[in-house]
């Protein structure tokens, strides 16, 4: 059998490996670099940001203005950056009206917001599809849970649900979460997932869609 000249060997060698580790270089410029977002700072509230909701339905990316409701706004803020949302389920999801979510998959980080209610904010924004609402049981009783109008929903204005951003990129996840449970007497209650957390949803419920991670993705401060 003939082979090739050394030189020629060489260089077929030197191609060859070449190409293989080109093959296996990361390709870093096809990935776009992470916002740089200041570390979460108590006291300190971006004039507005974009949250990330990654989900198992897809991400979400709501942007949050101060200007629309600013104590609801510092709340979000804030149980988004220190990880409040990881693993949370949207556990009331009703077709054409609203899908909800807020209790955490933790019931230790629940309790620990439970008591951490905030002053109602004035509605300045009208409650229209994709706009990212407290839910409350009355006056200042707002503390993490919320919806996403999945309509426009102007009655909840006039009863005080202050829209603080709304969703910017995603709405068709969320037009998508599941919806199979209900709202009556066999779907989630809500004081179950208080007390057991995830590990009721994930018995009973577990086609429930949820929140894999929450993360502040951008941010302008004053």
């Amino acid at each position: 059998m003939q082979r090739p000249p050394t030189s020629a060997l060489r260089r077929v060698l030197v191609v060859t490996v070449a190409v293989v580790l080109a093959a296996c270089a990361p390709q870093a410029a096809s990935v776009a670099p992470a916002p740089d977002v200041p570390p979460f700072t108590p006291g300190v509230v971006p004039d507005s940001f974009v949250a990330r909701l990654t989900t198992t339905k897809g991400e979400v990316d709501i942007i949050v203005r101060r200007d629309w409701a600013p104590n609801g706004a510092a709340q979000f803020y804030e149980a988004v950056a220190t990880g409040y949302y990881d693993g949370a389920r949207f556990f009331r999801t009703i077709r054409g009206f609203v899908s909800q979510f807020g209790l955490a998959a933790d019931t230790a980080v629940t309790a620990r917001w439970r008591t951490r209610t905030i002053p109602d904010d004035p509605v300045t924004q009208t409650n229209r599809r994709g706009t990212l609402v407290f839910a409350s049981g009355g006056p200042n009783t707002r503390t993490t849970q919320m919806f996403v109008n999945l309509r426009d929903n102007p009655r909840l204005d006039g009863l005080g649900f202050p829209p603080i951003g709304e969703v910017i990129s995603g709405l068709d996840a969320v037009d998508s979460l599941y919806t199979g449970y209900g709202d009556g007497a066999n779907a989630p209650s809500q004081e179950r997932i208080t007390r057991e957390g995830e590990a009721y949803l994930a018995a009973n419920f577990p086609l429930l869609d949820r929140i894999v991670r929450a993360t502040v993705i951008k941010a302008w401060f004053p």
